[in-house]
């Protein structure tokens, strides 16, 4: 049952995550990378705050140094650098190739995680994530002849990997901090832990952002832009955090690079919904990838539940399982 919570936490997380895409359209252009990083933060703190303000207060005091590292590289990885280096990352190179790159983020991430986490594939989740990646470069066009590679964008592309990478480092950092909670420390809230993440990350954004001069362009924005930056922050990061750290803390990162897919899916589908644009066969046969990878993710899991269910009654359960 818990494992399954986790399912819908991430599920979830990463579609809220994906409205991202939408809501930055509205202020793209018109406020620096900075400045729409720290604005939706501090949107995101006036909203938690007042919910955890006493429990934040007793988890500070007894967080240990592992701990306070942990959430700072979060802070790092999971917000600042992958914003930046995606948003700088567009302005130097075609959203196409961009798309296709940030399909590697859930490759990746499997990879850190078999590789520090230690954590062991099965067929079913290779399966799964195979068919994440798959369905991530369907949506993105990478078969459309369009789609090619430039050399003129080689530093956007780098970037973008970048961001990828990071937000890979940020996926396994959160599982190792949820595996380290459950053993020699008590576990965080996920409302405090986002309440953390997010204050370090906007105190550290504060100095660029006052460099980008943003009081000026803020006025500029209209009533459009202050409601998308408005859903950047409570929602797309306090509330998709929320449920992120929910969701690490049930499920292995594997599995979450597999949920991972969601992003690129509810962008799609915002897109053509809100913004009127033209999706194609590829990019609703890469959606029903990304779908049947989740189911394929969730298969160990449903296999496991028969297996205890068909179990006579009476019978002593092994140990270890």
């Amino acid at each position: 049952m818990e494992r399954i919570k986790g399912y819908v936490y991430l599920l979830c997380a990463f579609g809220l995550a994906g409205t991202s895409v939408v809501a930055a359209s509205f202020v793209n252009g018109k406020l620096g990378t900075f400045t729409i990083t720290s604005m939706g933060l501090l949107f995101s703190l006036v909203c938690l705050l007042p919910f955890c303000m006493g429990q934040l207060l007793r988890t500070i005091r007894v967080l240990s140094a592992r701990q306070w590292l942990l959430l700072f590289c979060q802070a790092m990885f999971g917000i600042l650098l992958f914003r930046m280096f995606l948003l700088y990352g567009l302005t130097r190179t075609s959203s196409v190739e961009a798309g296709i790159l940030t399909g590697a983020t859930p490759a990746i991430t499997v990879l850190l995680a078999v590789l520090i986490l230690r954590e062991k594939m099965k067929a079913a989740h290779f399966l799964g994530v195979a068919g994440t990646v798959c369905g991530i470069l369907l949506i993105q066009g990478v078969f459309m002849p369009e789609s090619r590679f430039s050399n003129e964008h080689m530093v956007g592309n780098m970037l973008v990997l970048g961001a990828a990478g990071c937000e890979s480092l940020f996926n396994v950092l959160s599982r190792a901090a949820a595996v380290q909670s459950s053993g020699k420390h008590e576990a965080i809230h996920p409302v405090v832990q986002t309440t953390l993440v997010s204050a370090m990350a906007w105190l550290i954004s504060l100095v660029p952002c006052l460099a980008e001069q943003p009081l000026a362009a803020l006025s500029e924005v209209g009533w459009q832009g202050w409601l998308a930056l408005v859903w950047y922050g409570p929602v797309v990061t306090a509330l998709a955090f929320i449920c992120w750290y929910a969701g690490i803390r049930r499920c292995r990162a594997s599995t979450a690079a597999a949920f991972s897919g969601m992003m690129p899916f509810t962008s799609l589908t915002l897109s053509v919904w809100l913004l009127h644009e033209q999706a194609g066969w590829p990019q609703w046969a890469g959606g029903l990838l990304v779908i049947a990878g989740m189911v394929l993710i969730g298969m160990d899991w449903e296999s496991k539940l028969v297996r205890q269910t068909q179990m006579p009654a009476g019978l002593p359960k092994k140990s270890g399982t």
